[in-house]
């Protein structure tokens, strides 16, 4: 019978994913820095921006934090990978994690956007 062969992925290629997985977190890390200052003006110069409504804006930019910062994790996990078997192993525990924080993150907006609602309309009677 023939050995497992095994698909090794070169060291030179693993170390240029690492650095562009960088590369895009610091990237990144300024955007999100420029997204927190726009919140944080928009909160403050507008007394019209009902408290329901900044608090689900909050809660989905935390959750985009978040999940961008698991994905930076999962690529660079990925980036080290040393064999196709590992690699296969990483993204499938990253993918059931996700679907889990996904559900749990759908449902708690759902409840945030339901109260947002209620609100509304007990404001408009």
């Amino acid at each position: 019978m023939a050995e497992d062969p095994r698909f090794e992925i070169p060291t030179t290629v693993r170390e240029l994913a690492e650095r562009n997985v960088e590369q895009a977190r610091a990237a990144y890390m300024q955007f999100m820095g420029m997204a927190h200052q726009a919140q944080d003006m928009a909160s403050k110069s507008s007394d019209a921006v009902a408290t329901s409504a900044r608090e689900v804006y909050a809660r989905a930019l935390r959750y985009a934090e978040e999940n961008v910062d698991t994905s930076f994790a999962f690529a660079s996990d990925l980036a080290r990978a040393r064999d196709f078997k590992e690699f296969m192993e990483i993204q499938q525990r990253y993918a059931q994690k996700q679907v889990a924080a996904y559900t749990q993150q759908a449902q708690e907006l759902g409840r945030l956007l339901h109260d947002a609602a209620q609100m509304a309309q007990r404001r408009s009677m």
